[in-house]
């Protein structure tokens, strides 16, 4: 069973940056991962995807501002820029190896794209 934990979450203000870090269990490398984020009384966001190759995708949102990459296990998400808009609570995901291709073509993230999703990590920006 996959199981993936974040961190990094933290208060700042506007225009600063952030770095959050999920940790994915096991040794198993081959899953796409993605970001989402959650803010109150709103709908879950994906933001970020990243291939077990590297192959990344940005939503419009956050795309030039925010970064993902990963490492073996580790999947970290650079936030610059930050804007009080982003505060919400972060959840990393883990979904199937092709899955950036469908992504791609709907030029959209779906929570059923993935299969596993962390407990979340809250980010906070003040004005």
């Amino acid at each position: 069973q996959v199981q993936l934990r974040e961190s990094g979450g933290d208060s700042v203000q506007a225009g600063g940056s952030l770095k959050l870090t999920c940790i994915l269990s096991g040794e198993d490398y081959s899953f796409s991962m993605g970001w989402f984020r959650q803010a109150p009384g709103k709908e879950r966001e994906g933001i970020a995807a990243i291939s077990p190759t590297g192959e990344t995708y940005h939503a419009d949102s956050v795309r030039g501002r925010f970064t993902i990459s990963r490492d073996n296990a580790r999947l970290y998400l650079q936030m610059d820029s930050l804007k009080p808009e982003d505060t919400a609570f972060y959840y990393c995901a883990a979904g199937g190896t092709f899955m950036l291709t469908t992504i791609r073509q709907r030029g959209k993230m779906k929570v059923d794209d993935f299969f596993a999703m962390g407990q979340g990590t809250q980010v906070t920006v003040s004005s």
